[in-house]
């Protein structure tokens, strides 16, 4: 495996699987899976089967509220359970790893997490409904899809949101929830360089009351209620929108195209694939192509791949969730083993379970503290007693020209296989991608 095609698997991909062959073209491998994929029997699947569902987890938790036995295992606990099964175990096994990178990066920049909110059945339905169909689509598209998405509207509230002077505040007393206005103008869209103020975020939330969810419906989902928005025309970054749900809708176009977030975005993913530190021309380039291609994420995404930057060795710190996965790609695991959710909260990232709406953080220095390099140090000697493999050929297969003569030196005198393959998973050259 040479260097570039180590960097199609590490940077772009999830960590090369056993040994697989490597791509004879690492660019075009990775630009194949950016341009699409073809749904037939034979072709690799681009997402975890069965695809769970929105409606299956609001029954889950409707069902849940209702029940007065409380079981050990809630059925929403159940559904995450089973759902981030099948999102490890595809993460092991997928054939097109840039496109799941990409899941991961856009999950995270719209983060739903199970430390807020009856969220835990609908994380998996989120990321297979609202995240996953548009990481190649258009930017405008995907922020529709979360806006509405009954696990966005629990997790920052907007559920509770009514209009003070609609029908239903006037009869209630109840008010705004700025949550959900909030983080998507300072996270998901313009960023705050985009110098909104307080009042954009006021009348951003009046434009999305009544984006709420019906629990009774049969099937369950979202619903705009007209009761509880508010009525009559709203200014947001200096441009007026109209009542209804209309209004939202316009919104959400408006400022998935804004030219803030076109820089905004650019920044996050130059920061991804490039450096914890994005070059400035680098970003530059990439707003430049969102903006000309109308927030074309896979155009977007095709122009970092062809940064130089991007193709350098080891300059970004895998997170935890990377290490997992790298770590038993390159062990050849195809099913997600039992203790994964345990050994990613050991890790500090707990599967869907971000502390802050902003998500995980994408540097070094948000990974690199000494506590935190000691558990990836357990980690490896853990996972390295319980899937023993020769170290000597997993680092062959899984690092090629990467592999540092150091590291190989401590690998040949190490005590025993299980310290030598220890080694190599917490070496800086597999640490890193």
């Amino acid at each position: 495996m040479d260097t570039a095609a180590g960097q199609a698997f590490i940077r772009f991909g999830l960590g090369r699987r056993g040994d697989e062959p490597a791509p004879a073209d690492p660019r075009a491998w990775v630009l194949d899976q950016i341009a699409g994929y073809a749904p037939s029997a034979n072709a690799p699947t681009p997402a975890p089967a069965p695809a769970p569902t929105t409606a299956e987890a609001l029954t889950a938790l409707r069902a849940d509220r209702a029940d007065k036995a409380k079981p050990a295992v809630s059925r929403t606990r159940a559904l995450f359970l089973r759902d981030s099964h099948d999102f490890l175990t595809h993460a092991l096994t997928t054939d097109l790893p840039m496109r799941e990178r990409l899941t991961w990066f856009w999950a995270n920049h719209f983060t739903v997490s199970l430390r807020q909110g009856p969220v835990a059945g609908l994380v998996g339905p989120f990321i297979a409904e609202a995240i996953r169909p548009h990481v190649t689509g258009r930017f405008q598209d995907m922020l529709a899809a979360v806006m509405r998405h009954p696990a966005m509207l629990l997790y920052l509230n907007n559920t509770f949101s009514i209009g003070p002077d609609s029908p239903a505040g006037r009869r209630t007393g109840r008010g705004l929830n700025e949550n959900l206005a909030r983080e998507s103008l300072e996270l998901h869209t313009v960023g705050l360089g985009a110098g909104f103020t307080q009042a954009d975020v006021t009348a951003y939330a009046r434009i999305l009351t009544g984006w709420s969810i019906d629990l009774r419906a049969d099937p369950p989902g979202f619903k705009f209620r007209p009761f509880a928005h508010e009525p009559g025309w709203q200014t947001v970054l200096g441009h007026r929108f109209p009542p209804g749900e209309a209004g939202g809708i316009a919104a959400i176009a408006f400022l998935a195209n804004h030219p803030a977030t076109h820089a905004h975005l650019a920044r996050l993913l130059v920061r991804h694939f490039v450096a914890d530190d994005p070059p400035a021309a680098d970003v530059a380039r990439i707003a430049g192509v969102l903006a000309a291609r109308g927030g074309d994420l896979g155009a977007a995404t095709a122009a970092v791949v062809a940064l130089p930057g991007a193709w350098r060795a080891e300059t970004k710190l895998r997170a935890p969730l990377d290490l997992l996965v790298a770590s038993l790609r390159a062990l050849d695991v195809t099913t997600a083993p039992k203790p994964s959710l345990y050994a990613l909260r050991l890790l500090g990232q707990p599967l869907w379970a971000a502390p802050q709406p902003n998500g995980w953080g994408d540097r070094a220095v948000d990974w690199a503290a000494p506590e935190g390099m000691l558990r990836r140090v357990d980690f490896a000697y853990a996972l390295a007693g319980r899937l023993p493999r020769p170290a000597e050929a997993v680092a062959a297969a899984a690092l090629g020209p990467r592999l540092r003569p150091a590291t190989r030196t401590a690998l040949a005198r190490a005590g025993s296989r299980r310290d030598a393959l220890a080694l190599l998973l917490s070496s800086p050259e597999f640490q890193r991608r």
